[in-house]
């Protein structure tokens, strides 16, 4: 296990990274650190309906940096995919290049990138935890825990199978379902498939993931799963056993009344994931030289 005292920071000040910032606060120090100086108290309402004010530092990189020197034994990265890389050069001017870190990013077009790019090791999540930030009575915020689920961890090139372990049992330690993955690439693909086939749809109409279940929708939805799975399995990956139609309509029921994160974006006015969740499949079009009309049209109907 990952010694409890190493520090962790959470970079990215949403919805994952609270949500990680509030669980992981009962097992080991964590810092939360945002875009600006905050109150270290965290809200956080758990999935059972408690509220609990958490005591979790909050702040910017260049604060914690002066009130505490310490270096992260992990640094989570929680930003929006198109955040990361404004992220990770922030990051590089205050701690050590070495430095682990771990992607919560979706899509799957930072991840080999950062792998490639970061000279520690880059361990890369798939998470189906479900959070939202909510104004809080006391006219601050709360991150909402809508919804329990497994966090799988492993890394692109098979070569920190320990530190995964480490992650993993120190997620475990704080109370959340986690799990090592010898093949995470496959796990981010079936994910991207996922959500490629729900959110931009829900964020377009701005509908709950439910209401894809009705007309004209399922239709939309099910013209999707068969431009994405041949896609994806021309990546040289795996379907999934029960078939990709299976797979993204039980997550569509599993989801019924949420609100996708792409659907957050596009309410509070914030730039979407499109480029992160579409773009890697309209990349595979390309190099494989497939028509894709139901993923093209989405991409161009999708808020950026």
């Amino acid at each position: 296990m990952m010694p409890a005292s190493s520090p962790w920071w959470l970079l990215g000040a949403g919805a994952m990274g609270r949500l990680f910032a509030a669980r992981l606060s009962v097992a080991r120090p964590v810092c939360l650190i945002g875009r600006r100086d905050a109150s270290n108290v965290l809200h956080y309402r758990d999935p059972s309906g408690g509220d609990h004010a958490l005591d979790v530092p909050c702040c910017t990189l260049t604060s914690l940096a002066v009130s505490d020197p310490t270096p992260p034994g992990l640094v989570v990265l929680a930003t929006k995919s198109h955040d990361t890389q404004s992220a990770l050069d922030a990051l590089s001017a205050h701690v050590d290049a070495r430095t682990p870190l771990l992607l919560l990013q979706n899509g799957f077009r930072v991840q080999p990138i950062v792998t490639r790019q970061w000279l520690g090791p880059v361990l890369c999540a798939s998470t189906t935890e479900g959070a939202y930030v909510e104004p809080a009575p006391d006219g601050g915020t709360r991150v909402v825990h809508a919804g329990t689920g497994v966090t799988w961890i492993g890394d692109l090139d098979h070569a920190w199978p320990d530190l995964a372990h480490g992650v993993v049992e120190a997620l475990t330690a704080a109370g959340m379902r986690a799990q090592v993955d010898d093949d995470i690439a496959q796990r981010l693909w079936h994910k991207l498939a996922v959500n490629a086939a729900i959110n931009p749809l829900v964020a377009r109409h701005r509908i709950r993931n439910g209401q894809l279940r009705d007309r004209p929708f399922r239709r939309m939805v099910d013209a999707l799963i068969d431009e994405i799975g041949p896609l994806i399995e021309g990546q040289g990956v795996e379907p999934p056993a029960a078939g990709w139609s299976a797979l993204i309509w039980q997550v569509i029921e599993a989801t019924a009344d949420n609100r996708a994160s792409m659907l957050q974006d596009v309410l509070a006015g914030r730039p979407t994931e499109r480029e992160a969740i579409l773009g890697p499949l309209r990349d595979a079009a390309r190099r494989q030289q497939r028509s894709t009309p139901s993923l093209d049209a989405l991409y161009r109907d999708t808020p950026s």
